[in-house]
């Protein structure tokens, strides 16, 4: 496990994450990037930040759960970039992204933020 990775997200959360991203792909919105998940984290704009786990070098990523905790915002990890940018829609890996808006899955969000807030602590 990468030294940025605070807690390990259990199987049956990660399906859940995975339904989750698929339906806020379809109604909400996702910034998709490092630098761009950085920035809706300093702006207090994102709702929740999922962070790839095999990101090298660590230095490109080990701010976001810093930055997430100071601003109250839930992060997540996804097993690998690969992973992370089939799961945000596109063809290649990315290293974070920043779900900015839920779209029509509300209610699985609010539920899946809930189970990550209970493992963080």
């Amino acid at each position: 496990m990468a030294e940025y990775v605070k807690f390990s997200i259990p199987d049956g959360l990660r399906n859940s994450q995975s339904s989750l991203l698929e339906k806020v792909r379809k109604s909400g919105k996702i910034k998709i990037g490092s630098n761009e998940a950085t920035k809706m984290a300093e702006r207090g704009t994102a709702k929740l930040v999922i962070i790839a786990e095999d990101v090298s070098p660590p230095e490109i990523v080990m701010h976001l759960p810093i930055v997430c905790r100071e601003r109250g915002i839930p992060f997540s990890y996804a097993s690998t970039k690969k992973d992370l940018g089939a799961l945000a829609g596109i063809q290649v890996g990315t290293a974070a992204i920043a779900i900015t808006d839920e779209g029509d899955a509300k209610k699985e969000f609010a539920d899946f933020t809930k189970k990550l807030h209970e493992m963080a602590k």
